[in-house]
């Protein structure tokens, strides 16, 4: 790599911050990084769950006042997701209670016909958002959820009703915590005892004091091991709602006499219309991930190159970081960390450029990419925890919590299981374009080359396809349920396959762009970490299929120590590329502690 050095030192790292934030970062991500990075936001050490929660709010209100138009920050689905990438490095339940009331409660509002609506309560946040659609006996399945909104025809209005205490609201942050709140509920509209299927209505919780108006029933919840929120369970009990409660749209119009139209046919089309920005809120679960990954991994290589231990020859010492079991794990987890923020900036603009002809697919992409990148993210803050022993439990230097409140962001906006399994399905069944086979014989093509590479992850995609599509057409299941349970697990691994290509296809096109020289080696090291590692784990049916020869399977653990080794001097380098703010990193203990 002799041509890295006509780069300045302490231009490759910028370069390779362009490369994972792109040219707008000084707009989307820049004031995020100076309001995160100031002193309202530090790390407060021993406050009790319920001044966390508290202080959560508080700082949520400095999020409203750096934004300069709230109503409109809702509708960027780029901006959104540069916030949350930043925000939960700092505080978790911030966070989450920032992407409930930007992204499902006002997005929400947006979305629909709003003209009519007064929403500025909303956007100075004197009265704080939520969205209740989950129900303690209905999660994954909230289609078949069982609160009720009757119309009224002596009142022209509506009744909101929990039928029964499974049917409550859960788990949202429904309490007076941090303010007056109002919510979005998803209930089932019903009209002269027919049921029209789920839509949204609006619904005031509080008073202005913060004490619960007539007909609500809030209860909070035991502490989670997630980030600090007020998770609540709510129920109402025959609350009127006037009218304008219903957020109505092309999907679903109610006049005011009880005439109801609808541009779709089906009532769960309907449902998923109205729930529309869970979709995003999948983007934004994964930035948050993202953000606290990347973070994570900055702070165990800092501190592996601080702290020394000893080393092979008596009296020695030597950083943490020039030993192979412990570079080895976190260089692979930061060229994951590079794959999956390029993955997420190409699934953000093509869910912000999507149209109703590929709306579906659009959705699909999202989904995957949400789980993927937030079971890369547990797996990645997991290995920074123990690369930083005992100093990684320390909350105040930044891993095991957001760790913890990152359990959250699987679950949240869509199991991760079961959107894939959703997605494993609609793939099956036409929702997938595979890329053909390379023509070029494997003996021709070495384990360097990154098409190469790509071609195999694109050989296993098909592979696990194939088997899917076998499993499914073939054999006499007893039942439905028995064909797909035949099915779903080489389901699972062809999603994960099909994540994976395009996690690495985002890295090597970002090696291919790189106009420096130093950083585009870097990238492609990157990317080639990456692939090999995922075609080593699958080397043996890459092997059976001919699409690898049996002396590159043997030099596939020499390839990956070989890219280990370049990679290791430039790792400081890679990591600040992640342009985590010095004023973040300045507060975490681990990385001033005596070298021992």
């Amino acid at each position: 790599m002799n041509d890295t050095q006509l780069s300045p030192p302490h231009a490759v790292p910028d370069e390779l911050a362009t490369a994972l934030f792109g040219g707008g970062a000084a707009e989307l991500h820049h004031p995020w990084k100076r309001l995160f990075g100031s002193e309202p936001f530090a790390y407060q050490e021993g406050l009790a769950h319920e001044e966390r929660i508290r202080l959560s709010y508080e700082r949520l209100r400095l999020i409203n006042r750096a934004v300069d138009d709230p109503l409109a920050f809702a509708c960027e689905p780029a901006a959104l997701s540069a916030m949350h990438e930043w925000a939960g490095v700092v505080d978790a339940g911030m966070a989450t209670c920032a992407s409930i009331h930007y992204n499902l409660f006002l997005g929400s509002l947006l979305d629909h016909d709003h003209e009519d609506r007064d929403l500025a309560a909303y956007a100075r946040m004197s009265r704080v958002g939520t969205f209740l659609c989950t129900e303690l006996a209905h999660g994954n399945d909230a289609a078949q959820m069982e609160t009720t909104c009757t119309f009224d025809r002596a009142t022209g209005g509506f009744v909101l009703h929990t039928p029964r205490p499974e049917a409550c609201k859960w788990m949202p942050n429904t309490s007076p915590v941090g303010g007056p709140k109002d919510a979005v509920v998803a209930a089932r509209l019903l009209v002269d005892d027919r049921d029209l299927g789920v839509f949204l209505f609006l619904t005031p919780l509080h008073d202005a004091d913060g004490t619960p108006l007539p007909g609500r029933e809030i209860r909070r919840l035991a502490r989670t091991a997630s980030s600090p929120v007020d998770h609540c369970a709510t129920s109402f009990h025959q609350v009127p709602l006037p009218y304008t409660a219903l957020l109505q749209g092309d999907h679903g119009r109610l006049t005011r006499d009880g005439h109801f139209t609808s541009s779709l046919g089906s009532p769960r089309k309907r449902f998923l219309r109205s729930i529309s920005r869970v979709t995003m809120g999948k983007l934004c679960m994964s930035a948050y991930s993202l953000g606290t990954t990347r973070h994570a991994l900055t702070v165990a290589v800092r501190h592996a190159h601080n702290r020394h231990t000893s080393g092979m020859t008596g009296g020695q010492k030597v950083p943490l970081f020039a030993h192979r079991s412990h570079h080895a794990p976190l260089l692979e987890a930061t060229a994951t960390a590079y794959a999956a923020t390029l993955l997420q900036r190409g699934v953000t603009q093509q869910w912000a450029d999507a149209t109703d002809d590929d709306m579906e697919d659009r959705e699909r992409l999202v989904a995957v990419a949400k789980g993927w990148i937030t079971w890369q993210a547990r797996a990645i803050m997991t290995e920074c925890r123990e690369r930083c022993g005992a100093q990684g439990l320390i909350l105040a230097n930044g891993i095991a919590g957001q760790l913890a409140a990152n359990e959250g962001t699987i679950t949240a906006e869509g199991d991760n299981k079961v959107i894939w399994v959703k997605a494993a399905g609609e793939m099956l069944l036409g929702g997938l374009a595979l890329k053909p086979p390379s023509e070029i014989p494997p003996e021709q093509r070495p384990l360097t080359d990154p098409q190469h590479l790509q071609d195999l992850l694109a050989d296993i995609e098909r592979i696990w396809h194939e088997r899917a599509r076998t499993r499914l057409r073939t054999g006499r299941a007893p039942s439905p349920l028995a064909r797909w349970n035949a099915t779903v697990t080489p389901a699972l691994e062809l999603v994960d396959a099909h994540a994976h290509r395009l996690a690495g296809q985002a890295l090597s096109d970002a090696a291919d762009r790189a106009v420096a020289a130093q950083a585009r080696h870097l990238l492609t090291d990157l990317h080639r970490l990456f692939a090999l590692r995922r075609v080593a784990a699958h080397s043996g049916d890459l092997l059976a299929q001919g699409r690898i020869t049996a002396d590159q399977v043997q030099q596939l653990p020499e390839a990956v120590d070989n890219v280990v080794t370049a990679l290791e001097p430039h790792a400081l380098t890679l990591v600040e590329g992640f342009d985590v703010p010095e004023e973040l990193l300045h507060g975490h203990p681990v990385l001033h502690a005596a070298s021992a």
